[in-house]
């Protein structure tokens, strides 16, 4: 008999929630587990109001007291395509707000994150902190793994700079045998998560323009399905994912797929297709997985 695939799709909307995706208070409160806070696409800036936004998303998280924080890539906006002294600028403006928050916080590597890597920046690829050295000497490895109460957080870089002074997502080919290597350590019970600031999978393309929209390129990590084929044999739970300003919740054979919105939501200027400024809060209890997504109440002034 052929296997059948279960695929649940859940996408919050101002208008639209499938409230069955949503952990109810009973399952959460007073339970054994554990929690973390995924905060994907900060885009600190000193415009547009964003410290301020920022601050009041930390304060919302240090008030759910989780474990820790994933920070889901493009902390900053942004070392693409601007001066040095204008990246230097960013990359402390965050590290010194993100002291504010009252647990770890581990980072993930964004595309705006890479430091002059766009023509427009006058920056030479011979620059000492061109493209990931930036990131690296200012927040460390692009990829890392970590384990907490039992379960194996893998937190990779699905960025990759082209000849053509753009980024593509991609995992290569040194990543690749790392997570290889990794895997080794880790038995096929131990629970495990993912965090990519490009997304593995996604709907984004097909809700917002139809059926047959192609996911334009920079949107997806082009090797996903090589990356994923690495975990077989092994209990990969949850991957958590960025850059799209959109929130959805993809599950398939047991695994959730989860773009979890953005702090910054449509960068600072308001809600991005209907998903007010937010994070994710994941709660684990046992080997099961309940996100919410918290809207933090931020408003454009």
């Amino acid at each position: 008999m052929m296997k059948r695939t279960l695929l649940i799709i859940c996408a919050f909307t101002a208008i639209s929630v499938l409230f069955s995706c949503i952990p109810k208070d009973s399952e959460i409160s007073g339970f054994e587990g554990f929690s973390f806070a995924f905060l994907p696409d900060i885009h600190l800036q000193p415009e547009r109001n964003a410290v301020d936004g920022f601050r009041a998303a930390i304060e919302k998280v240090n008030a759910g007291k989780p474990d820790f924080v994933i920070a889901g890539g493009d902390m900053i906006m942004d070392a693409l395509g601007v001066s040095y002294e204008r990246a230097d600028s960013l990359y402390t403006m965050y590290i010194e707000e993100s002291e504010a928050f009252n647990m770890p916080v581990y980072n993930t590597p964004g595309n705006h994150e890479f430091f002059g890597v766009y023509e427009k920046s006058g920056v030479s690829p011979d620059h000492e902190e061109y493209g990931a050295a930036m990131y690296q000497n200012r927040l460390g490895d692009l990829y890392y793994s970590f384990d907490h109460k039992g379960w194996h957080f893998m937190v990779l870089n699905s960025v990759q700079i082209t000849d053509e002074n753009r980024y593509i997502g991609m995992i290569d080919a040194e990543q690749l045998d790392w997570i290889r290597n990794d895997l080794a350590g880790v038995d096929s019970i131990t629970p495990i998560v993912i965090s990519t600031h490009i997304p593995f999978i996604t709907v984004f393309t097909q809700y917002l323009y139809g059926n047959y929209a192609p996911d334009y390129h920079g949107l997806v990590v082009e090797n996903a399905r090589e990356v994923l084929d690495l975990f077989a044999g092994h209990n990969l739970k949850l991957v958590l994912q960025g850059h799209l300003h959109f929130y959805e919740n993809i599950e398939v054979n047991g695994i959730n797929f989860i773009t979890a919105g953005a702090v910054s939501g449509k960068w600072w200027q308001g809600a991005s297709h209907d998903v007010e400024e937010g994070f994710l809060m994941v709660y684990i209890r046992g080997d099961k997985i309940f996100p919410r997504y918290v809207d933090y109440d931020w408003e454009v002034e």
